[in-house]
């Protein structure tokens, strides 16, 4: 039976990270699993987690009043997902739903939190991972806005 700390060694997140960083960040995380429909998180709930996506697909969405909910972005195996635990007032802005059975990593953010703040190096190590994936989402929202509105600008 693979540990914590094998799960966390194969995810792309994890690649270069010191081990002692990593048996450090290990002990604030636990294997999870979601069907699919079942939601990893709500929208205004407590951001009180963040996953390492393992295996399966994560729809994240958004309430739209008169539609309902949007898909804006899907995570998929060896992504990310949930960097809200790091911004007070540590809320999800979205929901999180799972479209099949997902295997995830998930970390305590108040532990995880306690640990960057206790060793800045390792939240250093942390930032250099989360940073890229939010530009390249970022880009991701960009193309698909220009996708939306095209040359024109307006839709």
């Amino acid at each position: 039976m693979k540990t914590i700390e094998d799960l966390l060694r194969t995810h792309p997140f994890s690649q270069g990270l010191d081990e002692e960083i990593l048996r450090l960040i290990a002990g604030c995380a636990t294997n999870v699993v979601f069907e699919a429909g079942s939601y990893l998180f709500r929208a205004e709930g407590s951001a009180d987690r963040f996953f390492l996506v393992r295996h399966g697909t994560v729809a994240l969405e958004t309430f739209v009043p008169g539609q309902g909910p949007l898909t804006f972005l899907t995570v998929k195996s060896g992504e990310m997902l949930g960097v809200t635990w790091l911004v007070p007032p540590y809320r999800w802005a979205y929901d999180a739903r799972a479209v099949e059975l997902t295997r995830a990593i998930a970390f305590d953010a108040t532990c995880l939190r306690d640990k960057c703040e206790a060793d800045h190096h390792v939240g250093y190590e942390l930032m250099k991972r989360f940073v890229p994936a939010l530009v390249e989402r970022l880009h991701m929202a960009q193309i698909q806005i220009a996708d939306i509105y095209g040359p024109g600008g307006t839709k």
